[in-house]
């Protein structure tokens, strides 16, 4: 009888490993790849019977006088910010005191030097072309060669920027790209549009645009401007741009590197749940500060991730709020730069700004929201992306079968271990850690960036 027994016992366990390795096949297939419509128009519906314009024009970015006086008359208007609560710096959001001292110098330095700031915004050449309905707007940044010596080969780059950034974050990275170097053997033809919706760009008038669809304008984009196969790097919503345009469109890119690798599959999941119980399982001990758990990253979101709501369910009416509200605006908007350079700045008094920007760098960025008012277009993104409809295209799914390169600069909001990145980017040949930085290196450190950068493209062997 008890052979019986064993034998049951045997056989259900037989029967439960057979399912469970059977449910981890299922969890680690490759989804399929969704119908999507490459030549979908999102323009308005005055203009869908009009032929697209294929011209690629230079772009005039220059501000109306009339614009500039009208914001330094609001930037004098007196401030009426509710004075912080006593010992608070950044905790409560953007602190009042430093508020004042940000529109100061706003109304009062940068502004008065405005011509000088404008003609450091025009540095590179700037163009825009209509992709699929719309006016989108891009640097083009081509390499240099040295006389004398061997030329670098060519490669090129997609080069993409996240909320709440722009195309300002790359004017020091740009020049590291393009220039050479003896860390690299390669120089790169750089493509750094501004994403729909932000800046220069035009956003969409339709809705259901959310990152396959910008995805799919940016990969139009640069077949647009004949490059048929490409590198691609992203941070924030540029990250998850370029890893649905690897996994969409294989056959164009060349490789994907990003400093905000993420992963939303199944099985990814599952690996998160168990790194926070089993964490040596999953994370090497030498870069275990990274990788806090899903304690932390709860936290995060509660402490962090509200506006994230707010964007994907209420857009327009955050947007309208910050119309022609430049003191909301750069409230709003720096905020993020204190908090996601360095969750440690929130208890600084001036939030830690200028550790690693200066006033200018910043204002450069919210003065490119501000003029083109396209504040209430970028958020969109949020909420056309963050909706059932977009993530049952399981985009997540499919692997990148792209040689690919992650790097995680430690201050980063939340970091995702190797273990649970491999069946997104079964090619990964490039994972590194630096003990400095956050959300915004090309920005806040471009030269290191750069070097990881050439690292992966090197290890890539391209």
């Amino acid at each position: 009888m008890a052979n019986i027994w064993v034998r049951f016992l045997v056989g259900g366990l037989a029967l439960l490993a057979a399912i469970g390795y059977k449910n981890y096949l299922d969890l680690h297939a490759p989804g399929k790849r969704p119908d999507l419509d490459n030549k979908a128009f999102w323009g308005p519906k005055s203009r869908e019977s009009v032929k697209e314009a294929t011209v690629i024009l230079p772009f005039d970015i220059s501000v109306k006088p009339e614009i500039i006086e009208d914001l330094k008359n609001q930037l004098s208007r007196p401030l009426k910010a509710q004075e912080p609560l006593e010992g608070v710096g950044f905790e409560y959001g953007f602190n009042s005191k430093e508020l004042a001292k940000v529109v100061k110098y706003w109304r009062d330095t940068y502004l008065a030097n405005w011509d000088k700031r404008e003609q450091y915004l025009k540095k590179f050449d700037h163009f825009r072309t209509e992709i699929q309905g719309l006016q989108i707007h891009f640097i083009h940044a081509k390499p240099t060669q040295v006389k004398g010596q061997a030329p670098k080969k060519v490669l090129p780059l997609l080069l993409m920027h996240g909320w709440p950034g722009t195309v300002r974050e790359f004017y020091d990275f740009i020049p590291l790209l393009t220039t050479p170097s003896d860390k690299s053997d390669y120089v790169f033809e750089v493509i750094a549009p501004s994403l729909p919706g932000y800046g220069w760009s035009q956003g969409s008038s339709k809705t259901g645009f959310g990152v396959a669809q910008v995805a799919v304008v940016m990969r139009n984009l640069m077949l647009r401007l004949g490059f048929e196969k490409f590198l691609v790097q992203g941070g924030d919503w540029g990250s998850l741009i370029g890893s649905n345009l690897a996994s969409l469109f294989p056959e164009n890119v060349l490789g994907y590197h990003s400093n905000m690798c993420t992963n939303n599959s199944p099985l990814a999941s599952i690996k998160l749940v168990l790194a926070s119980v089993f964490p040596s399982w999953f994370v090497d001990s030498q870069y275990s500060d990274f990788y806090k758990g899903l304690g932390d990253l709860f936290g995060t979101i509660l402490e962090e991730m509200g506006y994230a709501h707010i964007q994907a369910s209420k857009p327009d009416t955050i947007g309208n709020a910050l119309i022609d509200n430049p003191v909301g605006l750069a409230s709003y908007i720096l905020e993020k730069f204190s908090t996601w350079t360095n969750t440690e700045y929130r208890k600084l008094p001036d939030g830690g700004l200028t550790k690693r920007f200066t006033y200018d760098q910043l204002l450069d960025n919210v003065m490119i929201y501000y003029v083109t008012n396209s504040i209430t277009t970028s958020m969109r993104l949020y909420s056309e992306s963050m909706i059932t409809k977009q993530m049952s295209l399981n985009v997540d799914s499919l692997p990148i079968q792209a040689k690919a390169g992650c790097t995680h600069f430690i201050n980063e909001i939340t970091h995702v271990p190797e273990a649970a990145l491999t069946n997104k980017f079964p090619n990964l040949v490039h994972n590194t850690h630096h003990r400095d930085g956050g959300h915004f290196p090309a920005f806040e450190l471009p030269q290191q960036l750069y070097e990881d950068f050439v690292a992966f493209v090197k290890k890539a062997d391209l």
